[in-house]
């Protein structure tokens, strides 16, 4: 009995990790190039950690990719190359289930403000669950949630228009 359950519980994280190991990051919208960015491409990027809260207050500490880091690697404009323009230009962030949340490209900025926000794919040490991964974006220090979304399928660069 305990083989057979052994069995099953390989069985069922191989279906999870093949499931994954197929999943890209869409990066795209207004940028020089899209990108498609796997779990293996944002595991071999500098990982920095964020705190987040959860519903019953309960703090976890979150590990996964600087936004930032992501959209430099896109070319998107920051730092000197943020102003003018650019400066109304926004983040998308579109999840599996249709949720989306909208940030600011200067707010993610390091050159203008102090947020930390990241993709990330670990909480407390362990891989996302399936039905909240394998990517979430965590808002670090946002007083509501509601922009650190589950399922994370897809980052848009626009800008708003006259």
């Amino acid at each position: 009995m305990k083989k057979l359950f052994f069995a099953v519980i390989i069985s069922f994280y191989g279906i999870i990790v093949s499931a994954q190991s197929g999943f890209k990051l869409k990066i795209s919208g207004e940028i020089v190039q899209p990108l498609e960015l796997s779990l293996s491409d944002l595991s071999k990027m500098p990982q920095k950690e964020a705190i987040l809260k959860d519903k019953e207050g309960k703090t976890h500490a979150y590990t996964g990719v600087s936004i930032q880091d992501i959209l430099t690697w896109a070319k998107v404009p920051s730092g000197k190359d943020l102003h003018g323009e650019n400066l109304s230009k926004y983040l998308l962030v579109k999840c599996a289930d249709g949720y989306q949340v909208l940030f600011s490209l200067a707010e993610l900025d390091s050159s203008i403000a102090d947020k930390k926000v990241i993709v990330a794919d670990m909480m407390d040490g362990k891989p996302l669950l399936r039905e909240k991964g394998p990517l979430r974006m965590i808002a670090e220090g946002e007083k509501k949630p509601a922009r650190s979304s589950y399922q994370v399928t897809e980052l848009i660069i626009g800008s708003v228009k006259k």
